[in-house]
């Protein structure tokens, strides 16, 4: 007799490897037991391509889960949505994720990376990050790799890292569904 595998079928609102690699990750943490499929769809964000603020940014992330959800069947949705905004310490990037499934929906946060004030003015006239970054730097991409983190870490944390913790995170109250009853 074969043993029956299980399967999480998990969704994540964006194409990019990058935050697909995490969401997978995250889930085979949880889920060790489990087969992961785990697709990467476009979804929109309804934010500027560059979200400023950590409002704009965590609306982003939600509204891809939306529209998942809306459009698709799934055990789990997840979106990470990068921003920026200016805090009283001075300007930073950060990502804000989002995790559910029929019944529950956990929003979470990323650390804050420094960003230089050159390249936070950049953002405020219209760049996107990781184009900034490119230019820079002179990479390729770098949005799709290792990112802004990656780059200004000298790779000792990559964009995926920081998502991977945040999304462990998040799934706070997917481990213990009876102490978030109502949340």
């Amino acid at each position: 007799m074969g043993c029956v595998v299980k399967k999480l079928k998990i969704l994540v609102g964006s194409k990019n490897p990058v935050k697909v690699v995490a969401a997978k990750t995250v889930f085979e943490l949880y889920y060790p037991d489990h087969e992961i499929d785990c697709l990467g769809l476009h979804a929109p964000s309804k934010v500027p391509d560059q979200p400023i603020g950590e409002d704009e940014t965590r609306i982003g992330a939600e509204n891809r889960v939306i529209f998942l959800q809306a459009n698709h069947d799934a055990d789990f949705y997840c979106a990470m949505e990068g921003g920026a905004a200016d805090f009283s310490f001075g300007p930073a990037t950060f990502a804000y994720v989002v995790i559910a499934n029929r019944d529950h929906t956990s929003i979470g946060r990323s650390s804050n990376l420094p960003l230089p004030p050159v390249f936070y003015q950049a953002l405020l006239s219209g760049e996107e990050l990781g184009n900034v970054l490119d230019n820079a730097f002179n990479t390729t991409n770098v949005k799709q790799k290792g990112g802004a983190i990656g780059l200004l870490t000298h790779h000792h944390a990559t964009r995926e890292s920081t998502y991977t913790q945040a999304l462990t995170l998040a799934m706070a109250p997917f481990n213990f569904p009876e102490l978030y009853i109502g949340v």
